[in-house]
Formats: C-alpha cells, sequence, structure tokens
C-alpha cells in the first residue's frame, strides 16, 4: 500500500509544522510519509526541539525548507495541512495535482512570552494539541 504524503505549511517552518511533521511520521509513519515546509522559511525554533526530545522525537538535525521549492521540484501531495492562523494559511499557495487541504490552527511557539520555563510550558501545551488533533485524525483516515 501507498503511503499517503502529507506535506504540513506553516509561516516559518520553524516550530508548528517541524513538530507535525516529526509527531505523524512517529505515530503512523506506516501509513503516511510526512513533510513540512514554510512560506517565508525561518530558524528552526529551539523550543520546539526541546519539547519534542522530551517526548524521544529528535528534530534538532531537521532544516528549515519553503513551501515554494516542493511546487518548483513538482512534489505531489495526498495533503496539504496548514497549521497556522486562518489568515496566514489563507495564504498558502496551490498545489499541482490533487490535494486534499485541510487547515488546523495552533498557536505560534515563536510568540510565547515569560521565562525559559514558562515557555516551554507553552509549547509544550502547542506541541500537545498537535498531537492530539494528529491521533484524531489519524483514527479518522481509512482510506
Amino acid at each position: 500500500m501507498e503511503k499517503k504524503k502529507v506535506l504540513f505549511v506553516c509561516i516559518h517552518n520553524s516550530g508548528r509544522s517541524q513538530m507535525a511533521e516529526a509527531l505523524l511520521n512517529s505515530l503512523a509513519g506506516d501509513r503516511f510519509e510526512a513533510h513540512s515546509a514554510g512560506m517565508e522559511p525561518g530558524a528552526l525554533n529551539l523550543l520546539a526541539v526541546d519539547v519534542m526530545g522530551e517526548i524521544g522525537i529528535d528534530i534538532s538535525m531537521n532544516r528549515v525548507k519553503g513551501v515554494f521549492d516542493f511546487i518548483r521540484q513538482g512534489r505531489l501531495f495526498h495533503y496539504v495541512i496548514t497549521v497556522c492562523d486562518e489568515t496566514s494559511g489563507g495564504r498558502c499557495p496551490v498545489f499541482p495535482g490533487y490535494a486534499r487541504r485541510l487547515h488546523w490552527n495552533f498557536p505560534d511557539p515563536s510568540a510565547v512570552e515569560g521565562t525559559r520555563e514558562e515557555r516551554l510550558a507553552k509549547v509544550r501545551v502547542i506541541r500537545d494539541q498537535i498531537r492530539a488533533r494528529i491521533e484524531s485524525w489519524i483514527n479518522e483516515d481509512r482510506t
């Protein structure tokens, strides 16, 4: 059975989309092949790296990628899932071929404030929200 290809997109490919990619590959890598990209690639969010490491998933060597690079390469996906706010998600380009487009709204880890421990706690919540949404989605997806 061919794995379904999924692209998670956010603004900078620094936190939410990186966590979603790693979580889907970890939870259902036998059924899905997840990738991630940003509309304006930035730098990997070190808080996201830390909270993913806490659950045994190392994303520290991941690189940020641009969504337009995937388009130029002619990459095809079964699903393109935006994981940013509604306004930003609407900026995501249309992909060639058939790709079912979904939008999952999660807070931006780079926008959390407070001490390092407070910021880590907030990014853990975001990580757990992403994980719960992915778990629900993979249980719904029977095709």
